[in-house]
């Protein structure tokens, strides 16, 4: 297919390395601390940013009249009275750290992997006469999701679907009347010893961890019901009490289906628990500007152009100083802003509203974007598009026993992907691919389009995937891992700065191709 060359985008000029390199050399400093979230480093990168926007006279959109939307983060300890009748807590069971206080008692159902996906056609809730059978019991369900080594899955093929995180599972199972819920390993695919002692010495450690193990407040509040996960051993006593026909691992592949099981009722089986979890809120907040747009219908519509500016703190003596992931991003996003701006300024205005942001705790959990969509600023039907740089400035690079961070990505030397840079997402929707390869007509980038069904789950690891699984059609530009990825030597030093520029001004033709068009880009499904 022949791609049409493309008229450029206004002061797409004024995006250079130089600049870039000027703001990354402060950002990625030792000063900094790291920028990880809930401290003051990350504060002063927030303010930044902030100034940034000010300066270039974009319109502060967070709350009050700011440059900041806030939203809370939530951390767990363990509470007293931690009770149940499934055996002892810590060997036979323990609460998942999202569970709130709370206690139910009532008979058992088996609801297969518990996921509620009906967009993707599947549910395990989908059984009109399951809603009597789950209200007012006890969900059991397994761990992660069917078909999860399937390139066709009708999930999300081999990357693991946000339905299938605990915490949605949970929120499904309230959803439809359950007490309660417990999960158990998914056997038939996973080895599982008889108790959980090991997972609950993850799950709770002893010695808290150098990073806090964050929640978003927004999700874990809306969690009413004790959650918990128990044994294999528990779950199979429980079966032969209650009569069930068959074992734990013929009840976990018959729900190997592509479109849910059915309830099964442990008849007799009742069981008790309570949860007690102690909660701490945290606020936290992202950057966010509007440039507003020409058209007087158009300009409610919003094109986001992003990245994420914290990173992960200290280790030792060591500073994270996290150049990379993802202060390029960070300033690929101001560089940007400052060429709509001049723009502006000589009249030239896209016909959409852009909106620039910098999402907070994205090493988190992908939190800063996932609150967002939560709480939209601009609602998400009216978002055309959205544009995510996260590790836009180095060159991928995977060598031979890289590592757990590596699985899933052919070896790949630095100087193959000299001129490359990963654009995922784009098996979402055609019309927004179509719209990066016209752009790049001009710029003369290598666009290579895979790990959108790849182990690896870089589908799953930036802040694009909260607007996919929120009916936004999103790409992440991302140049790559490599061997300084989360390591003390991901500095502004070892910055690719020229291929940086590059991609600095394809993301900003893209995003002007997007805000001007007549039409937005569809959102096309799965895989």
């Amino acid at each position: 297919m022949t791609v049409l060359a493309q008229q450029r985008a206004p002061e797409i000029d004024s995006i250079t390395q130089r600049d870039m390199k000027a703001d990354l050399t402060f950002l990625a400093s030792d000063a900094m601390g790291g920028r990880l979230t809930d401290t003051p480093q990350n504060a002063a990168a927030a303010e930044w940013v902030a100034s940034r926007f000010a300066r270039l006279g974009l319109k502060p959109i967070g709350d009050g009249g700011t440059y900041f939307q806030t939203y809370t983060l939530a951390t767990a300890t363990l509470g007293e009275g931690n009770t149940s009748s499934l055996g002892a807590m810590g060997t036979d069971w323990y609460p998942v750290r999202f569970s709130p206080n709370a206690s139910a008692k009532g008979e058992l159902v088996f609801v297969g992997f518990g996921i509620s996906a009906p967009e993707r056609g599947y549910d395990d809730y989908g059984d009109p006469k399951s809603a009597e059978t789950i209200k007012g019991k006890i969900v059991v369900a397994l761990d992660h999701e069917p078909g999860e080594r399937d390139e066709n899955s009708v999930l999300d093929g081999v990357v693991t679907a946000q339905a299938a995180d605990q915490l949605q599972k949970a929120l499904a199972a309230q959803a439809r009347g359950a007490a309660g819920i417990l999960f158990v390993t998914d056997v038939h695919n996973h080895e599982a010893p008889p108790a959980v002692t090991g997972a609950f010495t993850i799950a709770w450690p002893a010695q808290q961890p150098r990073i806090p193990r964050y929640m978003l407040g927004s999700w874990v509040e809306q969690v009413k019901i004790p959650a918990a996960q128990v044994s294999r051993t528990v779950v199979e006593e429980l079966m032969a009490g209650a009569k069930v026909s068959g074992t734990l691992i013929d009840l976990a592949r018959a729900s190997e289906t592509a479109t849910g099981s059915k309830p099964v009722a442990f008849s007799g089986a009742e069981v008790q628990v309570t949860t007690a979890v102690n909660r701490k809120l945290i606020n936290d907040r992202n950057v966010v500007a509007l440039l507003e747009g020409a058209d007087p219908k158009l300009k409610e519509e919003v094109v986001i152009v992003c990245a994420h500016y914290d990173h992960d703190g200290t280790n030792g003596e060591n500073v994270l100083n996290g150049a990379d992931d993802d202060g390029s991003g960070t300033v690929g996003v101001i560089e940007i802003a400052e060429a709509y701006s001049l723009a502006a300024q000589k009249g030239q205005r896209p016909r959409r509203s852009v909106l620039f942001a910098a999402w907070n705790s994205e090493e988190r959990g992908l939190f800063g974007a996932w609150a967002y969509t939560q709480k939209p600023i601009l609602p998400l039907a009216q978002t055309a598009a959205v544009l995510n740089m996260d590790m836009i400035g180095r060159n991928e690079e995977v060598l031979e026993g890289g590592g757990a961070r590596f699985r899933g990505l052919e070896l790949q030397t630095a100087e193959s992907n000299n001129n490359a840079v990963n654009i995922i997402g784009t098996t979402r929707s055609a019309s927004l691919k179509q719209s990066i390869e016209k752009s790049n007509s001009g710029i003369g980038l290598t666009l290579r389009l895979r790990y959108d069904n790849n182990i690896s789950q870089l589908m799953r690891r930036s802040d694009h995937w909260p607007f996919l699984n929120s009916g936004v059609p999103a790409v992440w530009v991302h140049t790559g891992l490599h061997p300084d990825y989360h390591t003390p030597n991901d500095d502004a030093d070892r910055i690719n700065y020229p291929k940086m520029e590059k991609i600095g001004r394809l993301v900003y033709q893209a995003s002007w191709e997007l805000a001007t068009a007549s039409t937005r880009p569809a959102l096309d499904g799965a895989k």
